[in-house]
């Protein structure tokens, strides 16, 4: 699990990051990267609603983070989210994230920013073949915001995700998920889970190039369900560390709603 964008549209769970903040920690990475093994490389897992069975390389801390850009009905936000990765083996892993920042304004003017709620999640993988796996993930998202809705929640979540990934035809990649979720804090006469689905498809277009495309949507009972189309693209700096940027939209008629985000995915230190 991870932090969601606004409590009252759950399903639109888009990741992103800022360029500055992107170049900043890229730059620093460099002398790190020089001393990493040539065959590590990074695995993203943004900028995906989706993510995938695969680990990050076992005993090697993985950094994602960004910021990115919501726009609801008259208001919007803006975030900056955080991820730290660590596989303890090829199969279990840990993750940890949160929005370090985020802001929300409306037509109003009216504003709140502050730091956002954090989600930890524990991971394995389950593999099939050399190009395909299941996952199964556990997590919780803990409200660690002190402030109002649409930053932090007040209540805890718990959920499950279920994994398929498998590479084919040469280039092509796709993750597929399903992930039930006991929300915390409920409206009157609503429903308590959380169903999320989303299913992603990726192409390499060469050794630097990715293009990505996903669909994905949510239902709770006495909520509108929530449906949106991402599209992204990532570049391949190194083997250790990968940028991404890309756009998200609501599908659903009467319901205008998009996203724009840019960031990167880097492997930072190891750490055993």
């Amino acid at each position: 699990m991870q932090a969601r964008p606004d409590r009252r549209s759950r399903g639109a769970r888009c990741r992103g990051g800022v360029p500055g903040l992107a170049l900043a920690l890229a730059f620093s990475a460099m002398p790190a990267l020089a001393d990493t093994d040539d065959e590590l490389s990074v695995t993203p897992y943004r900028p995906s609603v989706s993510t995938p069975a695969a680990l990050s390389a076992p005993g090697w801390l993985e950094v994602e983070g960004g910021l990115q850009h919501n726009h609801v009905d008259h208001a919007s936000r803006d975030s900056v989210p955080v991820t730290l990765k660590l596989a303890f083996t090829a199969d279990w892993g840990i993750r940890v994230g949160a929005d370090a920042w985020a802001r929300i304004r409306d037509d109003s003017r009216g504003q709140v920013s502050g730091y956002g709620d954090t989600g930890v999640v524990l991971k394995r993988r389950f593999a099939v073949d050399d190009a395909s796996a299941f996952g199964l993930e556990a997590g919780a998202l803990l409200p660690t915001s002190h402030h109002g809705v649409g930053i932090g929640s007040g209540k805890a979540d718990y959920g499950v995700n279920a994994i398929y990934s498998t590479d084919f035809a040469s280039s092509w990649h796709t993750d597929l998920n399903l992930q039930p979720t006991r929300v915390g804090e409920i409206e009157p006469d609503t429903g308590r889970t959380l169903w999320l689905a989303a299913a992603s498809l990726s192409y390499a277009v060469d050794d630097k190039w990715t293009l990505i495309g996903e669909v994905s949507g949510s239902h709770r009972r006495g909520i509108t369900n929530n449906s949106q189309l991402l599209l992204a693209a990532s570049y391949n700096v190194s083997k250790q560390l990968v940028l991404d940027a890309g756009a998200a939209r609501n599908l659903l008629r009467g319901s205008p709603g998009w996203s724009a985000f840019t960031g990167f995915t880097w492997l930072a230190a190891r750490f055993f």
